[in-house]
Formats: structure tokens, C-alpha cells, sequence
């Protein structure tokens, strides 16, 4: 799953996508508000933390011009604490707040809940045939059986399965899953691909060619 993150305090906005790259999240950044509403309007998000007070443009402003063209989760990140301003925020759109100083724990179970509830899935586990996947613990079994995946490999099925019954090109799956230092040219989604086809089957996901990728519910 790919997030944006749009903070202005460089230690902060450091130790985010650090925490989210390890998470197994793709993640770009954005310092200001101009480019932060840049990249959130000329790419694909599955979820958006936004803090409230940027340079350029204030959060609140990104976000109000943000819901004219794009229904993207966010999640606003920020020091004001006033009613008012958590209901200004909820009023411009955005889908939840939390108050500066936070747990990491909490930011990425609110950042799952969002994601899952973008997909239409309000639980955590998603049943697919003989295949569990967790999207709290980030884990697949197959027939109770924990199978290894590595991250990009793991938010691949994870990003497939929110989808499942749906056709996802392999557009999509670069503008959720990679960032902005993947190369888009590459034949990765391809290899990921063939290495989850090898860990849970070849006939786990489907192959349409020249179309693009689907796992049937």
C-alpha cells in the first residue's frame, strides 16, 4: 500500500516514513503544503497523513482542495487540539485526527482502519479459499500454515485481496504498491508475481493478458 505523508517538521516526517517503510508500506513525502496537494492529486494513495500547519499552504487548505477531484483516505496529524479544529477538519473532508503527541501504534492501526474501510472491509481478516490474510498482524497462512513473504510480496496479495473479484492492471498495482524511487519501467510486478504464485499456487492470482491481474473471491 502506498501513503503520503505531508509534514513540515523534518525529524517527524523522518521517523514517519521510516516507521511506515517498515511497516511494508511504499511512502512518499512532502514538506509543504504545495507539493504535498501536488502529489496527492497527480497520484495514487491508498491513505494520506496530513499535518495541519505547512508553509505554502496549511493542511486544512490541501485538504478542502483535495476533495474536489479525489476521495483518498486522510488522516489528519497535527499539535491543535480544539474542538473546533477537529471539526473544521472533519468537516473539510477528512476521514479521522489524531493529536500530536501520538503513538506510532495507534497512527498505524488508525492508517490500517482507514485502508481496510476505503476497500469496503471493516475486519482485519480476509478469507480466501484455503488463504487467511491478516492485514493487523500482516501475515498469510494457507491451510493454518504461516507462509514466508517478504514485504512487497505480502502488500501485493494484501492490495490484490481488497480487490478480489476486480481486474487490477499493472498500472495500479504500480501507483499503490512502489514509490517514488521505484523504477515503473522494471519488470517487478511480474517477478512478485511469479514469487507469490510459487509460495500459495499457481492459480492464486490470474493472469489476463494485457489487462492485468485478479484473484477470484
Amino acid at each position: 500500500m502506498r501513503v503520503l505523508v505531508i509534514e513540515d517538521e523534518p525529524d517527524l516526517l523522518r521517523v514517519l516514513a521510516q516507521s511506515l517503510r517498515e511497516a511494508g508500506y511504499a511512502v512518499d513525502v512532502a514538506a509543504e503544503g504545495q507539493d504535498g496537494l501536488f502529489k496527492a492529486q497527480t497520484a495514487e494513495y491508498d491513505a494520506i497523513i496530513l499535518d495541519l500547519m505547512l508553509p505554502k499552504i496549511d493542511g486544512l487548505s490541501v485538504l478542502q482542495r483535495l476533495r474536489r477531484s479525489k476521495t483518498t483516505p486522510v488522516l489528519i496529524l497535527t499539535a491543535r487540539d480544539a474542538i473546533s479544529d477537529r471539526v473544521k477538519g472533519l468537516d473539510a473532508g477528512a476521514d479521522d485526527y489524531l493529536i500530536k503527541p501520538f503513538e506510532l501504534a495507534e497512527l498505524l492501526a488508525r492508517l490500517r482502519a482507514l485502508i481496510r474501510r476505503a476497500a469496503g472491509d471493516a475486519v482485519s481478516l480476509i478469507q480466501l479459499g484455503d488463504v487467511t490474510i491478516d492485514t493487523l498482524a500482516r501475515t498469510i497462512c494457507m491451510a493454518g500454515q504461516l507462509i514466508n513473504l517478504t514485504p512487497r510480496e505480502y502488500a501485493l496479495v494484501e492490495f490484490l485481496s481488497l480487490h478480489r473479484g476486480e481486474l487490477v492492471t499493472r498500472t495500479m498495482i504500480y501507483d499503490h504498491l512502489f514509490d517514488d524511487s521505484d523504477d515503473s519501467l522494471s519488470n517487478l510486478v511480474d517477478v512478485h508475481v511469479a514469487n507469490v504464485r510459487k509460495k500459495l499456487g499457481k492459480d492464486f492470482i490470474t493472469t489476463r493478458r494485457g489487462q492485468g491481474y485478479l484473484i477470484h473471491v
